[in-house]
């Protein structure tokens, strides 16, 4: 059942009764001369305003866990081959796409998180709210572009029409407008006073803080604007340069990152303990040979036997009933808080990822402020400082470390996954340097997947392993998933509109169909 098509009065409506019934009177609301599905000014609550943006945020990210899992968990956290599937009753690790997951989340976004989105964007504008409404164009295209890279074609532009119908937005042109949107706010934020909260502090990233959601737009532009180096080289050089120099996330004091609750957990908390996943043999090979410090932060020692053990991605069904307990979950702080977790934040965009973001745009000739190699090894400290408690010295001898992937000597023999070191190869080709920069890269963006797959997708790497069986026609044991597939509740409620997208793709609704920034040959 889709829910967006009426959103404009029904879910307005529902915050106003909600406002109302807090506030407890109407008094306040000019009812002559304001409409009633308006606040006006003087009256709007910003804490209000303020826990309608918290819940897009939280939910936004899907930190519900039934719905995280099949967002995320079953879909691009395999893709990007930081875990696989351990369990023999899910598909989705040998390339199909099971419509009722993503149906249900598609949903579950369309039906809480962009309502709460529409309201927070529309209130702040309407009422004058200058700095509240930057932010929120802000949270709007860091939603919003998570979802078109699952999909190319969304429902973007018309959302609340309140039409029978929807129409879908081309790529091209929704990321057209979130640099567009990315403009306007940053010029917003530049000329505000850093002393000024916005929302209350009901922000869950920055409490409110302009100066840190001035750096986070930057950061984001810069994060689009390398998404895009393939289909459109100067555009992307363009609106990268300008992101540096409007000032970029620097240091982990100013990373995005959505704060957890006793209520709001962290969803992977719940979701380990069903035992469905486990760390992939990519990130075993990967973290094993580099020695690397963040593997007993990422990943727990298996239950049997001890150590560090992944699986491969996309076993038959009759090999994958596995028992569990002889490979790793993921670290202890992803654990509930009575199993010794600690319910970290839901990691949105990193000082490590901007350094990589750089350091790739410093590869392609472009200004970032310092060379790739710099900014490469900059990238490795921030994620280091970020994820563990190594000292500057073991930082170094890391960042210079000649060590390898290695070949994990398991059940299927398998190779190492690539033979790139963690030190930067100077005198490397391009091709060696910038798959350096992205398996780094990968690395400091765990566990975000969604951030992950969409960059395995853009630049082929890191390289990972073929699965060993796809069952999608369309998509080969040795290729990546591309996209996900127009979902069966819109084909049930808002047909024409879908027809109309499938024209936007470039090619066949399914899962190979590459996106529009997918375009590296």
């Amino acid at each position: 059942m889709t829910t967006y098509k009426y959103i404009g009065k029904f879910h307005i409506g529902l915050l106003l009764l909600f406002l109302i019934s807090v506030t407890g009177c109407t008094k306040n609301f000019d009812k002559l001369n304001t409409p009633p599905d308006r606040l006006i000014a003087k009256n709007v609550d910003a804490s209000l305003i303020g826990q309608a943006l918290a819940q897009c945020q939280y939910e936004g990210m899907f930190g519900y866990a039934f719905t995280w899992q099949v967002a995320q968990n079953l879909y691009s956290d395999l893709y990007a081959q930081y875990f696989a599937t351990v369990v023999n009753y899910f598909d989705s690790d040998q390339f199909m796409e099971p419509k009722s997951w993503t149906n249900s989340f598609w949903n579950r976004f369309y039906g809480i998180a962009a309502p709460q989105m529409f309201f927070v964007e529309n209130t702040t504008r309407d009422n004058n709210m200058e700095i509240e409404y930057a932010i929120a164009k802000i949270w709007k295209v860091a939603l919003y572009h998570r979802m078109t890279d699952y999909w190319g074609p969304i429902v973007y532009f018309q959302f609340g029409n309140e039409e029978s119908a929807v129409p879908y937005d081309a790529q091209n042109v929704i990321y057209a407008d979130f640099f567009q949107l990315l403009d306007e706010a940053a010029t917003t934020l530049s000329q505000a006073t850093t002393s000024v909260n916005a929302f209350n502090k009901s922000d869950l990233l920055y409490n409110g803080d302009v100066d840190q959601w001035r750096k986070f737009a930057n950061s984001l532009r810069l994060r689009l604007a390398i998404r895009i180096a393939y289909v459109d080289p100067a555009k992307a050089k363009l609106e990268a340069e300008k992101a540096f120099a409007g000032g970029v996330i620097t240091d982990n004091v100013d990373n995005a990152n959505v704060a957890t609750t006793n209520v709001s957990r962290h969803p992977m908390a719940t979701v380990i303990e069903w035992g469905e996943f486990r760390m992939s043999a990519t990130m075993e090979s990967v973290l094993k040979g580099y020695n690397d410090p963040r593997l007993p932060v990422y990943f727990s020692e298996a239950e049997s036997g001890g150590g560090y053990k992944g699986a491969r991605n996309g076993l038959r069904q009759s090999d994958r009933n596995l028992d569990v307990d002889l490979y790793s979950a993921p670290g202890l702080m992803y654990f509930d808080i009575a199993k010794g977790g600690s319910n970290p934040p839901i990691k949105v965009l990193t000082a490590s990822e901007v350094y990589f973001l750089r350091a790739e745009g410093a590869l392609r000739g472009w200004n970032m402020g310092g060379t790739a190699v710099d900014l490469y090894n900059e990238g490795i400290r921030a994620s280091l400082r970020e994820s563990t408690d190594a000292t500057s010295p073991e930082i170094e001898a890391y960042v210079s470390s000649t060590s390898t992937p290695v070949a994990l000597g398991d059940a299927w023999n398998t190779p190492a996954m690539s033979d790139i070191p963690v030190a930067y190869l100077s005198g490397g080709d391009f091709e060696k340097q910038l798959e350096q920069i992205i398996t780094q890269k990968w690395i400091a963006l765990y566990p975000d997947g969604w951030e992950a797959w969409a960059e395995r997708r853009r630049t082929s790497y890191p390289v990972g392993y073929p699965i060993f069986e796809s069952l999608n026609a369309d998509v080969s044991a040795t290729e990546l998933m591309r996209r996900l597939t127009f979902t069966t509740g819109e084909m049930d409620n808002n047909l024409e509109a879908v027809e109309a997208a499938r024209g936007l793709l470039g090619g066949p609704d399914n899962n190979a169909t590459r996106l529009w920034w997918d375009a590296r040959n």
